[in-house]
This record gives C-alpha cells, sequence and structure tokens, in this order.
C-alpha cells in the first residue's frame, strides 16, 4: 500500500469529543487542557463536537441539542478560543458524512468486527445495534483525514480507532494509486490522560457512574470540588518519594496523577516535593489546586450557557471555516475515485 507520511502535510490537529453531556475532569484533564495548550504549539487545530458519531445511539433531540452546547461551552471554558482554534459541530459539516460513505466502501467489514469499542457497546445484542454504531470507524477516519489531519489527540481507548483511520487512508492510496491521505499520528500524552474514579482507582472517571462523589464535574461549585477531593478514597499509608512506590495504590496513584497534569510536572517531580506527606496533609494541596484550576471553567461555562446565542454563532462561524478546508479536499477525493461532476 502506499503510505503518505504525516510529515508530507501541513501540521493539523483534529479531535473531537461526542456531546453526550456531564464534562468531567477526566474530560478536561485528559482532553479539553491539551486542546487548549495545543493550539499555541504553532498548529491549525480543529475541534469538534461529534454529534454524528452521538446519534449511533438513540438521543433525546432536546437533551442532544443541550449537550452539544454544553460541550462547546466546556471547550471555550477550558482555553479553547474560537480566534485561534476551529470549533463547530460535526453535522454542520456536511462532508464529513459524505467522505464516510467513500470509507465505507474502503473499509472491510473483518476490520470493523475486530473493533474493540464494538465489540464492548454491542455486546450480545450486536444484531439489534444500529449500523451506524458498526460503521462508528469509518466515520472517525472521514472525520480526521477530510482535514488531512497529521496529528489526533486521544484517549488510550481511541488508539485502536486511529489504527484503522491510517488502514483505511493506505488502503484508498494503494487502491487509486495516490499519497492523497496522511498516515495521521496519534498523539497519547500526559501525566492524567485516564484519570480514575475518586472512589475506585481501578475504575475510569465516568458520567455513568451512580456515585457523584465518584467524578468531579466541571459544573461542580468551589465548594463542592474540595468537597470531593477530601472525600476521595485513599489508603492508610505516606505517599513515597518516586513512582515506583504507587504500584498497587491505584487511588494513590491517582490523586497524584491529577496533581501532576494540574501542575504539568511529572508523577516523579510531584513526589519528590510530596513523598512522606499524608494523605490528610496532601488533599488540601490538590483540592486548593483544583478548585484555583477548575471554578473559572465552571464560572465560564454558566455564563455561556446562559447566551446560547452566543454559541450558536461560534460554531457556525467555526462551521464556515472548517468547510474551507473540507470542500476542496472531498472534491478531489471525488475526482480520484471518479465520480461525475466533483
Amino acid at each position: 500500500m502506499t503510505d503518505a507520511p504525516a510529515s508530507q502535510f501541513t501540521p493539523r490537529v483534529f479531535s473531537g469529543i461526542q456531546p453526550s453531556g456531564g464534562l468531567t475532569l477526566g474530560n478536561y484533564l485528559g482532553a479539553l487542557k491539551r486542546f487548549s495548550e495545543m493550539q499555541n504549539e504553532g498548529r491549525d487545530c480543529i475541534y469538534c463536537m461529534v454529534d454524528l458519531h452521538a446519534i449511533t445511539v438513540w438521543q433525546d433531540p432536546d437533551k442532544l441539542r443541550h449537550n452539544t452546547r454544553e460541550l462547546t461551552a466546556g471547550f471555550i471554558a477550558s482555553g479553547v478560543d474560537p480566534e485561534k482554534s476551529i470549533l463547530f459541530n460535526q453535522s454542520a459539516v456536511p462532508e464529513h458524512a459524505q467522505l464516510a460513505w467513500i470509507f465505507n466502501t474502503v473499509a472491510r467489514m473483518g476490520w470493523m468486527q475486530r473493533m474493540t469499542q464494538w465489540k464492548d457497546k454491542a455486546g450480545k445484542n450486536a444484531e439489534k445495534a444500529s449500523l451506524g454504531l458498526f460503521a462508528y470507524p469509518a466515520l472517525m477516519a472521514a472525520d480526521i483525514l477530510v482535514y488531512h489531519a497529521t496529528h489526533v489527540p486521544v484517549g488510550e481507548d481511541q488508539k485502536q480507532h486511529i489504527e484503522l483511520t491510517r488502514d483505511v487512508a493506505a488502503k484508498f492510496n494503494h487502491d487509486y494509486g495516490v499519497d492523497f491521505f496522511p498516515m495521521t499520528e496519534p498523539v497519547i500524552e500526559g501525566a492524567a490522560t485516564r484519570v480514575m474514579s475518586l472512589r475506585d482507582g481501578s475504575k475510569k472517571m465516568s458520567k455513568s457512574d451512580p456515585s457523584d462523589a465518584s467524578r468531579i464535574n466541571l459544573t461542580d461549585d468551589a465548594d463542592t470540588i474540595a468537597k470531593k477531593i477530601r472525600k476521595a478514597k485513599t489508603d492508610p499509608d505516606a505517599l513515597p518519594s518516586e513512582a515506583k512506590g504507587l504500584e498497587d495504590r491505584p487511588e494513590a496513584r491517582n490523586l497524584v496523577n491529577i496533581y501532576a497534569a494540574f501542575t504539568n510536572k511529572t508523577v516523579d517531580q510531584v513526589l519528590a516535593e510530596v513523598g512522606g506527606k499524608q494523605f490528610g496533609e496532601f488533599k488540601p494541596m490538590l483540592a486548593d489546586l483544583a478548585v484555583a484550576k477548575l471554578s473559572p471553567i465552571s464560572t465560564e461555562m454558566a455564563r455561556l450557557l446562559d447566551d446560547t446565542a452566543e454559541i450558536d454563532r461560534i460554531l457556525a462561524r467555526g462551521a464556515e471555516q472548517a468547510r474551507e478546508i473540507t470542500v476542496p479536499i472531498l472534491k478531489k477525493t471525488y475526482e480520484i475515485v471518479g465520480l461525475v461532476g466533483a
């Protein structure tokens, strides 16, 4: 297969989050904080509310509209500047769906059946799952490649989908004898790319957890944030002085990871400062830090959600900017495939 290395293309970052409601600390440290930082690193950044992905399972229409605007508010409040980055909702840029159909003809059934997220979400009721859920990775590939994106910041759970995106790009390039789509690189980094539950350090922090105490919501006020951290599950031992000492201590490791991510330090750097402290001393430090970082976000989200017209204007302008990129790329794709009138 013909490979077009990402280095041949203009550096461009793309990533998206489903508007499924209930943004948490995990979304912030695992994605939104990094998105904000990347826009200041000299790369074009394109960030998307992937509402077409959301409807691969049934959504209440009013909730979907609210969740899309809330997610947009979360992006902006977390530091993603619509003047520096392109910010839009997926359904407003039709080229995503149009390229996805082309990729549906490129991707193989076997590829899709091997996707672990398909197996997890469909479970034993695969025959009742939507075709959209099965074809989800082809749409994700289109989301990325319709911008010729070279880098995609994702969590570990999405890495397999980036690998499939590369497979789709390689097969398209090979089938048509071109070097048109890049071999996109996943960007997986940071101390807290995977933030765990405050009640069980072996489970990922999730909005679907029945216990609200298991997570910090980006809409939580300062008192709630501090209270949740003070009550977070820990163990009786003091903090170690190096990362190796966190093995088999999932709750301790989680809180140290969170502190490291907030401060942009490594775990070893944090432990060099706090090693030997008991959690009774460390938790207030983490609580103060979390409140300082997160309270402005919840305040700004509330302000934005009081004026959804402003959010809608930002999304509409972002969609226009996005289409300046996607329209010519889709047009060239159609020409390569041989579609008349492209």
